[in-house]
């Protein structure tokens, strides 16, 4: 990635408080890079010191490295603390700057006459707002956005194009709404009644509460009744499913293409890997993890890392991956004792 943005070794040393070591003379840095992607213009980092060998090689004018590296890299080293967060802070540098926004409210968008907007907001081209909504000071909402009857979003908020927050759902302060999202959609819930799925109401809504983020075309269903629930600064990726009357705890991690079935709940700081499916009515505790991929049927207690599916504690999943193996071997093994007590028997 480059922009146009220059800065010496030494200087940028500086900048984030590291110490050079290293040669510190040579041509300006003018974008950041990954150690795999970098050329002689590039500042890296060294994030996993498995990339180590790979940073010995890299061409890049400078990296930032750990103080336990001792590799070769011939460029400027930048000896930080962490070089991952470290390298956030080089990151911001080098970015353009960020896209202005003119508070105001396009020409094309439509506006109920009873709707509440806040100071400074600013509404896009196409975007729709029902009666009784409400959007608070500063927020954003992108282009073709549809806010429901009596929903409401939260101050210094940013709705992506395109988002679908239908009708009494609620987003609280400084929430960050990627396109394609969908909140306070019908639960999945039907009742098959003289051979005929019949569809339940869902009258209940959704709950997003502060400094939340949620991720492109991820959907969140509305309560059959009372609310779903996404509880403070819990992050949510792409093309995640959150179903009716699930509780999302405080600080945890939904990462893309997890699913949580109905009424489930989860407690703070849980993390939910990719693909990751959990069943309804259940409960995993304060800090439980699944491991990519994981299907989750049972309650999980505080603090436990499941993997698998059905998902199992990591140490015996593991364990049970070495057994499946050597399945294999164990069978030919097997397989010539049953042979030799055959030829031994007919002797």
């Amino acid at each position: 990635m480059t922009a146009p943005f220059s800065v010496t070794a030494p200087e940028l040393a500086a900048k984030i408080g590291g110490r050079l070591e290293g040669p510190a003379d040579g041509p300006p840095i003018t974008g950041v890079s990954a150690i795999a992607e970098s050329g002689p213009e590039h500042v890296t980092f060294l994030g996993n010191p498995k990339y180590a060998a790979k940073l010995d090689a890299c061409p890049a004018r400078a990296a930032l490295v750990p103080e336990t590296y001792r590799g070769g890299f011939a460029g400027a080293r930048i000896v930080v603390e962490d070089p991952s967060l470290a390298f956030v802070e080089v990151v911001k540098m080098f970015l353009p700057p960020p896209v202005g926004y003119s508070p105001g409210v396009h020409p094309t968008a439509v506006v109920a006459p009873d709707a509440t907007l806040g100071d400074a907001v600013v509404i896009g081209p196409h975007v729709v707002i029902e009666p009784g909504a409400k959007v608070g000071d500063r927020t954003i909402l992108g282009a073709g956005t549809y806010l429901g009857h009596g929903a409401s979003v939260g101050a210094d908020s940013h709705i992506y194009p395109r988002v679908t927050i239908r009708e009494h759902c609620r987003i609280g302060a400084r929430a960050i709404i990627h396109s394609g999202v969908v909140i306070g959609s019908d639960g999945f819930g039907f009742s098959l009644v003289e051979g005929r799925h019949r569809k339940i109401p869902q009258v209940g809504m959704v709950q997003i509460d502060d400094d939340v983020e949620i991720g492109a075309n991820t959907t969140i269903d509305r309560a059959r009744f009372g609310r779903t629930w996404i509880q403070e600064g819990t992050k949510i990726d792409n093309l995640v499913q959150v179903a009716h009357n699930v509780v999302v705890g405080k600080h945890s991690l939904l990462v893309a293409q997890a699913a949580i079935a109905g009424s489930t709940t989860l407690g703070n700081y849980v993390t939910l890997a990719g693909q990751v499916g959990v069943a309804g009515h259940l409960h995993l505790a304060d800090r439980s993890i699944v491991a990519a991929q994981g299907g989750v049927g049972r309650d999980l207690e505080e603090g436990e890392v499941m993997w698998g599916s059905p998902a199992l504690p990591m140490r015996q999943q593991k364990e049970l991956i070495i057994h499946w193996k050597n399945l294999g071997k164990l069978f030919k093994r097997v397989k010539a004792i049953e042979q030799s007590r055959a030829e031994d028997a007919g002797k």
